[in-house]
């Protein structure tokens, strides 16, 4: 697609081989590239040339990958996909949380590699050239329809009954479409700030406050009404430990089990 064939991409990686590994990778699927073998050269990239992506690295030899996002997230909202070998789930939130908007772990397989950058740019879609999001009246993802004007949430042609915290969790996660969402974002985002603080702030209409244990129980209320089989869900995927993320759909593909999943 044009789009693809016009994405540049900037490489923050120090280690030759993945280093060459990626940039043969995006030669050969047509992408344009850059190249930053440092934490502060990829700043200096990422303000001077405004790549469509960031692949980044988080051992960097001058500064930590996370004060890299930390830095480009003070002045651009361009997309930034973690690739690292830390696989704590602990280094993962830090990462979600300071900005970054995916994270794979090396090892990692070309195919996937591949399939983030298409989930992300497909993203890239919503957005307006000046990176405002697009307020859409409509979202439409494989069989899923959400009209976000009328409140109505339609499945296949059929109308599904959501409760409000139900259809709250719908449109956060729609709206950020490819995008991992930490636990504590989503919590923050759907029941206010004062989530893990044990106050009454954020209840909903006598709605329990929001912790961990409620996310999990409303968000697998959620599934139920919109996968055709959770055990291998479509259109919400768990990031165990981390958060959620709902996939793009591709819709002429068959609806079925979700092999990452």
């Amino acid at each position: 697609m044009p789009v693809v064939q016009k994405a540049t991409i900037l490489v923050v990686e120090d280690d030759p081989e993945v280093r060459n590994l990626i940039v043969t990778t995006l030669d050969a699927n047509g992408y344009r590239r850059l190249v930053a073998t440092t934490g502060r050269a990829a700043i200096a990239a990422a303000a001077t040339d405004s790549p469509d992506i960031v692949l980044l690295d988080l051992g960097l030899p001058d500064i930590d990958g996370v004060e890299v996002v930390h830095a480009i997230r003070s002045w651009s909202q361009m997309p930034i996909i973690v690739v690292s070998a830390r696989a704590e789930d602990q280094d993962k939130i830090r990462t979600l949380d300071a900005g970054a908007d995916d994270y794979l772990t090396k090892p990692f397989s070309v195919g996937e590699l591949l399939a983030r950058i298409r989930t992300t740019l497909r993203r890239l879609g919503y957005q307006r050239p000046d990176g405002a999001q697009e307020q859409s009246q409509v979202f439409v993802n494989g069989d899923l329809r959400i009209d976000y004007a009328a409140g109505v949430v339609t499945l296949g042609g059929e109308e599904l009954h959501l409760t409000p915290i139900e259809y709250k969790l719908l449109c956060l996660l729609s709206r950020n479409v490819g995008k991992v969402l930490t636990h504590q974002y989503i919590l923050d985002q759907i029941w206010g700030d004062a989530s893990y603080a044990g106050s009454d702030q954020g209840r909903e209409g006598g709605a329990p406050k929001g912790d961990l244990a409620s996310l999990r129980v409303y968000m697998g209320m959620l599934r139920k009404k919109i996968e055709k089989d959770t055990a291998h869900p479509r259109y919400i995927q768990t990031h165990v430990g981390v958060g959620y993320r709902m996939i793009s759909v591709d819709p002429n593909a068959a609806a079925g089990p979700d092999p990452r999943s």
